[in-house]
């Protein structure tokens, strides 16, 4: 770790006219988890969807590093499909799978900016050996998964375009706390392959417990920043997050 992919500086973006992000700035490294926890309206999943493109900050840089070999891209001139081809792949909040598909057919769709049909169906394989449940129900409709099944088959879904960063948005969301061990546990394991990952996570124990660094948000703005483990021992992030006195 020590490069920079990606370094956000002083964004201000707005959703309609709200006035969500206030000149925020953040950096993530190369093989990082970091975690971004704060309340409900602090701006968390706008500064995902600002960094995949999918609303463009009125001011502020998004610079992103494709390989060592490349300059930085300030993301704010690239459409959202070519930013998923620069190898960034976002699990949105609530999922986002299509009900109506199969699961094989909701794993394609995250390939499909891919010609290499061969790797891609290798890439299928790979994920059902990830999460097993995804193999053996290849053919049914994602709408009759579980909720944990579904959020695995997000999580397969972004891996599918082979992602230099993932963009996790609140993957714990109405899980059981088994499910949330189980899916974390692999997330894990897809971190320590080289995929660097930035988590919006309501339940600020587990995104402190999974990740190496973390931001505090706050009304658009970042509060507080630091490694994972001193953030859990603040007395202020433990009284207004971790559930402390």
């Amino acid at each position: 770790m020590g490069v920079a992919v990606l370094r956000i500086e002083d964004i201000h973006v707005y959703r309609g006219k709200t006035y969500v992000l206030k000149g925020l700035s953040l950096e993530v490294k190369a093989g990082e988890i970091v975690a971004l926890i704060g309340a409900n309206g602090a701006g968390k999943t706008t500064l995902l969807r600002t960094i995949s493109g999918l609303l463009r900050p009125r001011k502020g840089r998004l610079m992103y590093l494709p390989d060592k070999d490349s300059l930085p891209l300030d993301l704010r001139t690239i459409p959202p499909e070519e930013i998923v081809r620069l190898g960034i792949s976002h699990c949105p909040e609530g999922r986002g799978i299509f009900s109506r598909l199969t699961v094989r057919e909701n794993l394609l769709i995250g390939a499909y900016l891919r010609t290499d049909k061969e790797a891609i169906v290798r890439d299928i394989e790979k994920i059902g050996e990830i999460f097993p449940i995804l193999s053996e129900r290849s053919h049914q409709l994602a709408g009759s998964l579980s909720g944990g099944e579904q959020a695995m088959l997000a999580v397969g879904r972004a891996l599918m375009g082979r992602p230099q960063m993932l963009l996790l948005d609140e993957p714990s969301l109405g899980l059981g706390p088994l499910i949330i061990e189980n899916l974390f546990r692999v997330l894990g394991e897809i971190n320590a392959q080289g995929v660097t990952i930035l988590l919006v996570e309501q339940n600020a124990v587990k995104a402190l417990e999974f990740s190496q660094r973390a931001y505090v948000l706050e009304t658009g703005l970042i509060s507080m920043s630091g490694i994972s483990q001193e953030l859990a021992r603040d007395e202020r992030v433990r009284s207004a997050y971790l559930g402390g006195s």
